[in-house]
């Protein structure tokens, strides 16, 4: 047994980490560690997950193709260009599969998240890090970054955990000036909270070294049945089809992800309410001395003056049962990641943190005020 042993760059893999649903001593939390939809799914999507547990003995279409063509129809893309997989997770992983072995590199941002290093490292990659411009995507940093062993450039816009993104002339630039070995993967997990955005498929369309991702876990509230999805030139598409698993998902995750994507009016209702609350949380906060960039996600990032202080802040919100996310792993140790919840959520965080701020987080009345 002494001899069996994992590829050396699958030893330097620390596991991921999702965020955490409960605190010890306290029995009623309201979890804003994980950029869920506080809405939950639409009720048309419940339902569809409802009829599918009748056949829960048959094994699901290995095709997709109820899925993607409703994809194709709904978003306005070529249905042979997209590819389902169980999360965007696995699209990410499938890439690096597929493209990547020892000697290549496989490009991030210094706040990317955390499986495009994860994924490059099973594969027997290398990941490499590049710096950010004031938590902004630096396209110029990357090219300087990139070589002849540059494989893939992971980007996600918007950002995570950031929620900073970058407008398209700048994605064009980057997709443009790549070596003709490498992809650019434009990660759009948080793209269906901007308004009229294409997340980078009209690029795909136009180019033959672009790919994105997108995913059914954060507006459309699916985030328990993982299903994710790819856009790419059909080279690519091919080629990961090869090594995409025929079952990965369930007819409970297609029929459901499908109902979802049909019901358009709660998708927005939902982004709107992201949008209204998402502005009034940052500038409560910011009326506390608490900056944040302007998120174009369902979250933001709450800067404090130091680590010390988000650690207290952090620790102070548990106390009241908000979890939120500490995202030092993502080198902002003096940020907390919060979640923009429901109403009632928005206004118990801007409560509590404007009186840690204060330094008397006991008073227990609540002055917020949401109305829009």
């Amino acid at each position: 047994m002494t001899n069996i042993r994992p590829k050396e760059s699958v030893k330097n893999i620390a596991p991921y980490k999702g965020g955490e649903a409960k605190v010890a001593g306290v029995r009623d939390v309201i979890k804003l560690s994980s950029n869920e939809n506080p809405y939950g799914p639409s009720e048309n999507a419940t339902e569809a997950w409802r009829k599918a547990g009748f056949e829960l003995h048959r094994y699901p279409p290995s095709d997709h193709k109820t899925l993607t063509r409703a994809l194709a129809a709904q978003v306005g893309l070529e249905e042979e260009g997209i590819i389902c997989g169980n999360g965007s997770d696995e699209i990410i992983s499938l890439l690096c599969q597929a493209y990547v072995g020892e000697g290549d590199e496989v490009i991030h941002t210094e706040h990317g998240f955390a499986m495009y290093r994860i994924s490059t490292l099973a594969a027997g990659g290398t990941p490499i890090e590049v710096r950010e411009r004031e938590r902004l995507t630096d396209v110029e940093a990357i090219l300087e970054a990139c070589n002849e062993r540059t494989k893939l450039v992971f980007i996600a816009n918007p950002n995570n955990p950031t929620g900073t993104m970058i407008g398209g002339n700048e994605i064009s630039r980057l997709a443009a000036g790549l070596p003709d070995q490498c992809l650019l993967v434009l990660d759009g997990a948080y793209a269906d909270y901007v308004e009229h955005f294409d997340g980078g498929a009209g690029l795909v369309e136009s180019r033959d070294n672009v790919v994105m991702t997108r995913t059914f876990s954060k507006l459309y509230g699916l985030g328990g049945l993982r299903v994710g999805w790819g856009y790419a030139p059909k080279p690519v598409i091919d080629t990961l089809m090869k090594i995409r698993p025929p079952f990965n998902l369930s007819r409970v995750q297609l029929e459901t992800a499908e109902a979802a994507l049909r019901d358009q009016d709660h998708i927005t209702k939902c982004r709107s309410e992201n949008a209204r609350l998402r502005a009034w949380l940052a500038e409560a906060l910011a009326e506390h001395g608490v900056l944040s960039d302007t998120s174009c996600a369902n979250f933001i990032l709450a800067r404090f003056a130091s680590e010390a202080e988000a650690n207290a802040c952090d620790a102070e919100l548990r106390k009241e049962g908000l979890i939120v996310r500490k995202v030092g792993g993502y080198n902002l140790p003096n940020c907390l990641r919060i979640t923009i919840g429901d109403e009632g959520s928005c206004r118990r965080v801007a409560h509590v943190i404007g009186l840690f701020k204060e330094g008397d987080a006991s008073d227990p009345t609540v002055k917020a005020d949401v109305s829009a």
